[in-house]
């Protein structure tokens, strides 16, 4: 929708403690990415906003609500104003940043960096509300508060709307795009594809077993069965001799040590 109620973020803060409607009708309604009113129920985005009642303030009425409880696929519908006021077109300024979260500018400066480094200098400056030398400090490392920094979402610290972020990122995305056709540079090369499954269960199984060995040859049978047989003939051959012969070889020896008259 193009009108959104005033305060949406109070507002957003209001329907979500006060009515059962989805996030995706809240965030619709007041302008909001679903993530930050998924946030805001958790308690991680608008810490200390006070909600708005948009029916007090003659933006909603009680039947809009309710019949939009009923029906999920049903969107909120802003009140038709009683009072025109003339839009009155400002030229759009560096954004301003409490001085509660402005502490928290660095974190959100190296957040941006580390995971959109396609956004210029410009476009960080207009999200977070920083100046371009404190960017270039901290993309340096020389920034006097660098070795404590912690990279950290602009949207969860309350910087920045996700919708803003979005559209920095998808308007960096296209400039590149651009300026690649410029160039005639080639498509970067994209993710490659999943092995057929033929390779991956290959893969998984290991390596293939390795064959068990032939038996052997006849020749070779043969052969080692004679060097058996010839082991043993000679272990028979060598069995101790026995108690007569002994005594008879002694007989002899003695006989022959005997000196002649």
């Amino acid at each position: 929708m193009d009108r959104i109620p005033l305060m949406p973020k109070a507002t957003a803060v209001w329907l979500v403690d006060n009515t059962s409607l989805t996030f995706e009708q809240i965030a619709e309604f007041c302008g909001l990415h679903v993530l930050e009113v998924k946030g805001i129920a958790d308690g991680d985005v608008a810490h200390g906003i006070k909600g708005m009642d948009p029916i007090s303030s003659g933006q909603l009425s009680r039947e809009e609500i309710a019949l939009t409880e009923l029906n999920p696929s049903h969107r909120l519908k802003l009140a038709e104003p009683k009072v025109e006021v003339p839009e009155v077109k400002t030229k759009r300024g560096p954004r301003y940043t409490p001085v509660s979260r402005r502490q928290d500018r660095p974190n959100a400066i190296l957040w941006l960096l580390k995971n959109h480094p396609e956004l210029k200098d410009s476009q960080i400056m207009r999200l977070v509300g920083t100046t371009k030398p404190t960017i270039i400090a901290i993309r340096e490392r020389s920034h006097w508060n660098s070795p404590n920094l912690v990279a950290q979402d602009p949207v969860t610290l309350g910087l920045c709307s996700q919708i803003d972020l979005d559209h920095e990122v998808k308007k960096a995305a296209r400039r590149l795009e651009r300026e690649r056709k410029e160039s005639g540079a080639a498509e970067p090369p994209k993710a490659g594809t999943l092995l057929p499954a033929e390779e991956s269960t290959a893969a998984m199984a290991g390596p293939e077993p390795v064959p068990e060995a032939e038996p052997e040859a006849p020749m070779a049978t043969a052969l080692a069965q004679q060097a058996r047989d010839a082991m043993t003939a000679h272990v028979e051959e060598e069995e101790a001799p026995d108690a007569d012969s002994v005594f008879a070889r002694l007989k002899d020896l003695k006989r022959d040590d005997v000196p002649s008259e």
